[in-house]
């Protein structure tokens, strides 16, 4: 699929290695996972290139796409993964087992960077998703802002029927997605979620026709870079801690962060 971003004004993209490709247009940038021969499976490898990509964004990006090339978004972990030898050079799950609690605790962080940075309070990020979105596949879509799906995504959480967990950053997206008891079941029966009940249990925003996948994220991209940085930077700050605030200190925030916008418009200093 054609990327979502423009790249006029980028002669190579800022990064390219391990299936993970960065591009940068001005305001505007897209990761793109670039392994569709083996359905963008994903390994450590992967999560580093994608904890870099995060780490080497310029300041002047406000908007971050995060698509696929080929047929599916994410397959998920690579069955490497569950042979006995593993990845070259990575800890195989048989070693992770013996090695120390915090040893365990120490991998598992190194590789969940590359699903945090997607939250930062300065970037609003959209996955564009198509097929398959399994796994570590589906939680890589959770850790974004916003989902734009074509109507052939299917999102399946398949860890506990191999007797893990969830553990890159998913669980918590999820909940506060559609709730405890669909999260739970869809956690724990492995099921697909189609594009349909995504759209109607607030897991994506909006579902379009494959072939429409790529003008819908350019719509949307171009509306949220039309609004002015700052003013998006506190409601999305705004939004974010709406649930662990109650009723009164939501509208302390609001009246703080409004404030603060009516200074910076007036130009008076704090």
């Amino acid at each position: 699929m054609a990327s979502p971003a423009r790249q006029t004004g980028q002669e190579s993209p800022a990064l390219d290695r391990d299936g993970v490709r960065l591009a940068v247009d001005g305001a505007l940038a897209t990761v793109t996972l670039t392994n569709p021969a083996k359905r963008n499976a994903q390994s450590p490898a992967l999560w580093r290139a994608l904890a870099e990509a995060g780490r080497v964004l310029p300041g002047s990006v406000r908007v971050v796409v995060l698509r696929a090339e080929g047929q599916s978004f994410s397959a998920g972990l690579d069955r490497q993964a569950f042979t006995p030898q593993g990845f070259d050079g990575e800890p195989s799950f048989l070693e992770l087992a013996r090695a120390s609690e915090a040893e365990v605790d120490e991998v598992i962080a190194g590789y969940q960077e590359a699903f945090t940075w997607w939250r930062r309070g300065d970037l609003v990020t959209v996955a564009a998703v198509q097929g398959h979105a399994i796994g570590a596949g589906f939680q890589l879509a959770l850790a974004c802002d916003l989902r734009v799906v074509a109507e052939d995504a299917q999102f399946a959480m398949r860890e506990t029927g191999l007797g893990l967990v969830p553990d890159l950053t998913g669980t918590h997206p999820l909940v506060r997605l559609v709730g405890y008891a669909r999260a739970l079941e869809i956690c724990l029966t492995g099921r697909y979620v189609r594009a349909e009940e995504a759209v109607s249990t607030g897991l994506a925003n909006m579902a379009v026709p494959a072939g429409e996948l790529d003008g819908a994220v350019r719509d949307l991209t171009s509306a949220l870079l039309a609004a002015p940085r700052d003013a998006v930077i506190e409601t999305k700050a705004l939004l974010q801690g709406a649930s662990e605030r109650d009723h009164e200190a939501q509208r302390a925030a609001e009246r703080a962060a409004q404030a603060r916008r009516l200074r910076d418009l007036a130009g008076v200093g704090d």
